[in-house]
């Protein structure tokens, strides 16, 4: 084992804090990736009650775990998609508002400020210092997903547009977290500003390169695409900042159900793919290791788990093993040097 293994807290944000914290550690974590949903972690408070991080630590400390990073990919979906009542139900109350949708955009990219400014108070109040970047994993939303298959036709200018608002609207936002020296790592995903490598390096384009901007990487939205995910880690070796381990599978439908979904829930057994537990998916994870090793990435393998198909108690321990088994550290020598000794 080279890295800390830990559980991100998103699909567990029923539970309170201190009982996440607590089932985490029995599953054998090391750490979580804190939700900014739920009770786990609070922007607002964090920013104005002095002593709120540490009760954060305390929580962790008490059950033997640490933290490297926290996640708001609730409100980075509002900052640049095109506003509709669905976002009512995964946003906080005063970044919805009014409803009105630009209103709902430039709060969100304000609570994405803050929650740059949250994290870096989380990380410095770290007991045990500071060993990896501070990081802010989630998403940026987009204005033209509805756009991706092309018709009516469209042209590269229209795209061109959606990716200058990404650009407009997340330039200030990154100018902030660069202020509190804090990494923002988008989870690229279908119905982000960047859902694959072609769409994941204009956005990079689209913020001119800026050093904040970097991915939380995750294969399980790459693969059942086609898309190339181990490839997807060597073209942006400098820019994986987060590291979440997550297994899907394709190709188990009964042909019904192709790679858009059908507009069935997960779990149909018509859908051509659907997450899977770590290890029951398709994705090959040695190849992820090595690929991480190679370009020397040295953070936390978080488990994002869901599979609709499994308790998660059982699933969320099991992919904790599994995640310990796969991982190995890199090696310092070149295996066949000893030969010139």
């Amino acid at each position: 084992m080279s890295r800390p293994v830990t559980l991100f807290t998103g699909q567990w944000a029923d539970l309170d804090f201190d009982t996440a914290c607590q089932k985490a550690s029995s599953f054998g974590y090391d750490g979580i990736e804190l939700a900014c949903w739920g009770d786990h972690f609070e922007v607002d408070k964090a920013l104005s009650d002095d002593g709120y991080v540490k009760t954060r630590w305390d929580t962790l400390g008490k059950y033997g775990l640490t933290a490297y990073s926290i996640s708001n990919h609730l409100v980075g979906q509002a900052i640049c998609d095109n506003i509709d009542d669905r976002h009512k139900e995964i946003l906080p109350e005063d970044v919805w508002g009014d409803g009105d949708p630009e209103g709902v955009r430039q709060r969100a990219a304000q609570k994405m400020i803050d929650s740059a400014k949250a994290c870096r108070l989380l990380i410095d109040a770290r007991p045990e210092g500071e060993e990896f970047p501070a990081v802010v994993n989630g998403f940026t939303g987009s204005s033209i997903w509805h756009s991706i298959y092309a018709f009516p036709p469209t042209s590269q200018d229209y795209w061109d547009k959606g990716f200058e608002d990404f650009g407009g609207r997340f330039i200030p936002i990154l100018d902030a977290f660069d202020e509190v020296n804090v990494n923002f790592g988008l989870e690229v995903h279908p119905t982000e500003i960047a859902f694959d490598i072609a769409s994941s390096q204009r956005a990079i384009d689209a913020v001119d390169g800026h050093v904040r901007f970097g991915f939380n990487y995750d294969p399980s939205h790459l693969g059942y695409q086609g898309v190339d995910y181990v490839k997807f880690i060597r073209v942006f070796a400098d820019r994986i900042y987060h590291v979440h381990m997550k297994d899907v599978w394709w190709g188990h439908g009964d042909g019904t159900v192709g790679v858009f979904g059908g507009h069935t829930d997960f779990t149909d057994p018509r859908r051509y793919w659907d997450f899977r537990s770590l290890g029951h998916g398709d994705i090959e994870f040695e190849d992820i290791i090595v690929a991480l090793n190679d370009i020397r990435y040295d953070g936390p393998l978080s488990v994002e788990w869901e599979d609709g198909r499994m308790d998660r108690e059982h699933g969320a321990a099991e992919a904790c093993d599994f995640v310990r088994k796969v991982d190995f550290p890199t090696s310092n020598i070149a295996f066949d040097a000893q030969f010139a000794e």
